[in-house]
């Protein structure tokens, strides 16, 4: 359980897209698992919704960059289209 503890000491703020997501991974496999205490199902939890969080904005900052470079044909830039809604991915 002491990486669990690690884990938590680390800003979410401050974890790459594939940090988030790896340790917000962890997290649903050990709630599922079921055999986590109440209080630590609980902190497990809180940390899951703010490694979302943090998932969903490095997602959306990602599109927006993409959309930026999106070119016509031609090589002049086109005029941005939404990629995929966000909200199709499962969490």
């Amino acid at each position: 359980m002491a990486k669990a503890k690690e884990n938590t000491a680390n800003p979410v703020d401050d974890l790459s897209f594939e940090a988030a997501m790896g340790e917000l991974e962890a997290i649903v496999d050990k709630l599922e698992r079921g055999d986590v205490p109440l209080e630590e199902s609980i902190a497990f939890y809180e940390r899951g919704e703010a490694l979302k969080t943090r998932c969903d904005a490095l997602l959306k900052n990602a599109e927006m960059r993409v959309e930026k470079v999106r070119l016509k044909a031609d090589g002049k830039p086109d005029a941005a289209t939404p990629v995929e809604p966000l909200d199709d991915i499962p969490f």
